[in-house]
């Protein structure tokens, strides 16, 4: 699964510069994560550096982008190999 940045967003900016693939950017009012991106930091941490860093605990999985762990590895080698 990808994750996603709810509307308690308060645009702190501190998980945008933790993504390891660059999945995080400003959006129209909050930030957003590309799903085509992110990874959950599989294969570079153990857990998702951008949930570590919120201040506000606005970062879920995003139930509309389901993945395996094997999936975001793949994902990984395919992101990192570019």
């Amino acid at each position: 699964m990808s994750l996603m940045i709810t509307d308690e967003c308060i645009n702190c900016d501190v998980c945008e510069p933790e993504c390891p693939n660059g999945a995080i950017s400003p959006g129209d009012e909050i930030y957003v994560i590309d799903p085509n991106l992110c990874t959950e930091c599989v294969g570079h941490f153990d857990e998702p550096q951008c949930q570590q860093v919120c201040p506000v605990d606005c970062i879920p999985l995003d139930p509309n982008h389901q993945e395996s762990h094997e999936q975001l590895m793949e994902k990984y080698h395919i992101i990192t190999a570019a």
